[in-house]
């Protein structure tokens, strides 16, 4: 799922040896796919020529500290699925092919959103037509711990899951930043 961009603001293409966009008219509906073939784990590319926003957009990405990265790149077309290619590692600046799969050359460029996300812009039915799919698709503070316990996580979330999950078995309920005792 990806936002419509007329003309990219960045350099085209960003990633030229790495990354086809596939640009189809209509909200939500272009997509990147991989030009090289990688091992699973292995370095896709550092995450470049993004820029710093201290407020949630639909299209950034959530980082440690309450910031949020613009990526101001290709690797935006890069689509959500619950059985992802790539990992955006945003504490280390990178994608990394998902440790779970090789890559290959053609496969569908996506990652796990609620894996950098605790709160999302914009909820969607997730598409992505995998055995482990999630359907309808939030940040991870909705899904809570066990439901993601399978997925790779940045840190970021995985401290903020650890929290709630805490707070949980304490009876104390988190919404959007303030705290509310049952």
């Amino acid at each position: 799922m990806t936002i419509v961009i007329e003309e990219p603001p960045w350099r085209q293409p960003s990633h030229p040896s790495l990354v086809r966009v596939h640009r189809i008219p209509g909200q939500y509906k272009s997509y990147a796919t991989s030009l090289v073939s990688l091992p699973a784990g292995s370095l896709f590319s550092p995450i470049t020529g993004h820029f710093f926003i201290k407020h949630r957009t639909w299209p950034s990405v959530e980082a440690p500290n309450g910031n949020h990265i613009d990526l101001n790149s290709d690797l935006f077309y890069v689509n959500h699925s619950c059985a992802p290619s790539l990992e955006y590692d945003v504490a280390a600046m990178e994608v990394r092919v998902s440790r779970y799969r090789d890559l290959k050359e053609g496969d569908l460029l996506t990652f796990f959103y609620p894996s950098t996300e605790w709160h999302m812009v914009q909820s969607f039915e997730c598409t992505c037509h995998e055995a482990a799919c999630l359907g309808k698709i939030v940040g991870a503070s909705q899904f809570g711990k066990a439901k993601l316990q399978k997925y790779w996580l940045n840190q970021h979330i995985e401290d903020r899951l650890e929290k709630q999950a805490e707070k949980d078995a304490q009876g104390v309920e988190e919404i959007e930043g303030f705290s509310k005792v049952d």
